[in-house]
C-alpha cells in the first residue's frame, strides 16, 4: 500500500513536469529587442522574428497587416511586415500561435544603432551641463534601448534591454553623444527616433568582430591567438592580481588614516577583462539585436586600439562589413566618430600612434561604402580622454546622417582632404566638403600643415587658400616636397582650416610612410 501510494505520487510529479514543459515549450516567444514601446523602421520590410514549436503556425497583425509563418524544426520563424509611413499614434501589435502575445505602444519611425567604447558609453551626468540636459530630456517619441553589459555578459538575468520612452529617468543611463544625436534628429525629421545604445567602455574593435572575420584575416588573427594566451595565463595572473589589490587596499587605508590620497588601484590586466576576448562584445551586444531593422549606425571608438592604429585600417572595415552582412540590409549608413585632440600640444611635427588611428578612421570612411566621418579634432581636452562636450559630437553626428542620408542640401562637414599633385616646389591639395570656399577659422594664415622630403624629417609648412577648394603648401627648407600632413599632432595647437560651416577639417596625411605602431598586432 505504502510502495503503491509512492508510485502515485511519482506519477503525480511526471505528469505536472510533462504538462509544464509542453506548455513551455508551446509559447511563442520573442528576442528582448522585439517588445512593448519599440520604434520601427519606416518606409522598409521590417523583421520579426523569435521561436516557437517546430511546425507552430505563427500570425503577425500590425497597422491593417497580417503575416504569417511555420516555425521551422529548430523553432525559429520570421516574417517581414510591408514598409509602414511613419506614425507617432502608438500602435499594437499581436503575435498569435499556441499563445498570444500583445505588443503595445508602437511608433513607426527612424531607428539607429550608437555604439563604441567610452565616449559613447558616457552619460549625460557625466558631461557639461548634463543636469540640466537630463531634467529637459522628455521626447515621448524618442524610445532607447538601452543594451545591458551585465546581462550580456550573463552577470545579470535578462532582458538585455527594454525600450522606454524618452524622459529625465530612462535617459540617466543613456549615451550622452547618443541622445543628442537623436534630439537634432526629432527635431528636423519630425518623426519618432529609435536609438540602441550599445557600448562598452574600454572596448576593442576585434571585440565587435564576429570570430569567423578575424579568423579569415591573417592580419586579423592574433586577436585571435591572444584570447589563448590569456586563457592559459589566467589563473596565474588572477591570483598576482588578487594579491596586489590586497596590498593596495592595505596602503590605501594607511594613506587615509593619515589623510593623504591614496594612489590609484591596480589596472586589470587584460586577461581577466572579459569584454577584450575578440568577439565577446558582438557575441553579447550586437548578435541578439539582429536582424532588426536599423537605418544606419553611429561608432565611436578607437582609444583602445591606439597601440595597433596600422592594424586598425584593416580591422575597422572588416567590423563594419561583418555587421553589414549579418543584418542583410546592404551597406546601410555607418558614420565614424574620429578621435579628437588630447595630451599635451608639442611644438614641432611628432609621428604619434593617435594621429595615426585617426588616419585610420578616416581612411575607412574614404575607402568603404556608404561611411562618413565626423571630426572633433576642436572638442577634446588635452588631460581628459573622455571629453566632456558631447552635445556637439551628437550635433555633427546628426548634421552627417541628415546630408548623407536623409539628403538634407547643406555643406555636411568641415574640409576633407582628397588628393595632393606635387608641383616643382610646391604640394597642392585638393578638398571636398569645400562648401562655399575653404577658409581661415582664426587668424590671418592657416596653420597645423607640415611637409617633408625623401628624409622623411617634417618641416612646418607655408600654406595658402588658392582657390574655393584648394590649398597650395611649401617650406624655404625644402626644394623637393613628397608630402604634407595637417593638424597631425595628438592636440594640434591651431587647426584652423574650415569652410562656411566654421567646421573643422579633418587632420591627415598625404604619405603612406611607416608608422609608430606598423607591424604590431
Amino acid at each position: 500500500m505504502k510502495l503503491s501510494n509512492q508510485i502515485r505520487v511519482l506519477l503525480l510529479v511526471l505528469i505536472t513536469l510533462s504538462v509544464g514543459s509542453s506548455v513551455a515549450r508551446a509559447n511563442v516567444s520573442l528576442p528582448d529587442v522585439i517588445s512593448d514601446a519599440m520604434v520601427l523602421q519606416q518606409n522598409q520590410k521590417v523583421p520579426i522574428w523569435g521561436k516557437a514549436d517546430p511546425g507552430e503556425n505563427i500570425t503577425v497583425k500590425f497597422a491593417g497587416q497580417t503575416k504569417t509563418a511555420t516555425a521551422s524544426a529548430d523553432g525559429k520563424w520570421f516574417i517581414k511586415l510591408d514598409p509602414l509611413r511613419a506614425n507617432a499614434t502608438p500602435a499594437t501589435m499581436i503575435i498569435s500561435g499556441k499563445n498570444s502575445i500583445e505588443l503595445k505602444n508602437i511608433l513607426v519611425g527612424e531607428v539607429w544603432l550608437v555604439a563604441g567604447q567610452s565616449n559613447m558609453q558616457r552619460l549625460l551626468a557625466e558631461t557639461a551641463n548634463g543636469e540640466a540636459a537630463i531634467a529637459a530630456a522628455d521626447h515621448p517619441i524618442i524610445r532607447l534601448f538601452n543594451v545591458s553589459r551585465q546581462v550580456a555578459f550573463k552577470h545579470a538575468k535578462p532582458p538585455l534591454a527594454r525600450w522606454q520612452a524618452c524622459s529625465p529617468q530612462s535617459v540617466k543611463e543613456f549615451s550622452a553623444a547618443g541622445y543628442y544625436f537623436g534630439v537634432e534628429l526629432e527635431n528636423e525629421l519630425h518623426v519618432p527616433i529609435g536609438l540602441i545604445n550599445s557600448s562598452y567602455g574600454g572596448s576593442q574593435a576585434e571585440a565587435w568582430t564576429p570570430v569567423e572575420y578575424l579568423l579569415a584575416s591573417d592580419e586579423l588573427r592574433p586577436t585571435i591567438e591572444r584570447t589563448k594566451i590569456w586563457d592559459e595565463e589566467r589563473p596565474r595572473v588572477r591570483a598576482e592580481y588578487d594579491e596586489a589589490i590586497k596590498k593596495w587596499r592595505a596602503e590605501a587605508d594607511k594613506a587615509k588614516a593619515a589623510g593623504a590620497r591614496p594612489s590609484p588601484s591596480p589596472a586589470v590586466p587584460d586577461a581577466l577583462r572579459e569584454y577584450r576576448i575578440a568577439s565577446s562584445i558582438y557575441d553579447g551586444m550586437i548578435a541578439p539585436l539582429i536582424p532588426f531593422y536599423i537605418r544606419g549606425a553611429i561608432w565611436y571608438q578607437g582609444e583602445s586600439n591606439e597601440a595597433r592604429a596600422q592594424q586598425y585600417e584593416i580591422l575597422l572595415p572588416t567590423m563594419i562589413r561583418a555587421w553589414r552582412e549579418r543584418w542583410t540590409e546592404g551597406n546601410f549608413p555607418f558614420g565614424i566618430v574620429q578621435l579628437p585632440n588630447y595630451r599635451d600640444s608639442k611644438p614641432e611635427p611628432v609621428d604619434e600612434p593617435w594621429s595615426h588611428l585617426r588616419e585610420a578612421q578616416r581612411r575607412t570612411a574614404i575607402n568603404t561604402r556608404n561611411t562618413g566621418l565626423i571630426v572633433t579634432i576642436d572638442l577634446g581636452e588635452p588631460h581628459d580622454i573622455h571629453p566632456k562636450n558631447k552635445l556637439d559630437v551628437g550635433k555633427r553626428m546628426a548634421r552627417w546622417a541628415l546630408v548623407d542620408v536623409y539628403g538634407r542640401k547643406i555643406t555636411k562637414s568641415g574640409p576633407l582632404f582628397r588628393d595632393a599633385k606635387i608641383s616643382g616646389s610646391k604640394i597642392v591639395l585638393k578638398f571636398d566638403e569645400a562648401g562655399a570656399g575653404l577658409r581661415i577659422q582664426d587668424g590671418d594664415k592657416l596653420d597645423e600643415f607640415a611637409i617633408a622630403g625623401a628624409d622623411h624629417k617634417w618641416y612646418w609648412a607655408n600654406a595658402r587658400i588658392v582657390s574655393k577648394d584648394r590649398i597650395e603648401v611649401s617650406s624655404a627648407s625644402i626644394t623637393k616636397p613628397l608630402a604634407v600632413r595637417y593638424a597631425f599632432n595628438n592636440n594640434p595647437k591651431h587647426p584652423n582650416l574650415t569652410n562656411e560651416t566654421g567646421l573643422p577639417a579633418s587632420p591627415f596625411r598625404t604619405d603612406n610612410w611607416p608608422g609608430p605602431t606598423d607591424g604590431k598586432r
